[in-house]
């Protein structure tokens, strides 16, 4: 198989997770543990690891972009009303309207913050060879002098 190829699989397999994180996050964004939306945050955090995962594992900013639209793409199918008027995730109540609302920003969010965070690691290798120029092959063959 070619590197393309590969690579496509790669970007419909990151699709699919993310689609699989994006609905488990829409159906459990919604659980409460007192006042702390504990559903909220667990989707958040396993969304962004799952991004960051995904670019960080293949060095591929299009492997977080598939699975950030997953995410999206999943987010909006489970939160519409079916064609029986029956909805999967059930609505929020007077003092919690702003969860899915969160939820429904957070997974663009993140889509953008991971695949748009810059490289270090080739802003690293970059820096290095610049400050060993800067010191010159002069600073480094050159011995102290001895003084008899």
């Amino acid at each position: 198989m070619t590197s393309t190829i590969l690579r496509v699989v790669g970007w419909v397999v990151a699709l699919l997770v993310g689609a699989f994180y994006g609905a488990a996050g829409t159906v459990g964004q919604a659980f409460l543990v007192g006042p702390v939306p504990v559903g909220l945050i667990l989707a958040t955090i396993g969304s962004a690891a799952l991004l960051i995962a995904l670019r960080t594992l293949t060095g591929d900013r299009v492997n977080a972009l598939a699975g950030g639209l997953g995410i999206t793409a999943a987010t909006y199918l489970f939160s519409q009303v079916g064609p029986g008027g029956s909805a999967i995730v059930a609505a929020p109540t007077a003092g919690t309207e702003w969860i899915p609302l969160a939820w429904t920003v957070v997974g663009p969010a993140l889509m953008v913050l991971v695949a748009l965070w810059p490289d270090v690691s080739k802003m690293q290798a970059q820096a290095q060879p610049a400050e060993s120029s800067a010191r010159g092959p002069a600073a480094e063959s050159v011995a102290p002098a001895r003084l008899d």
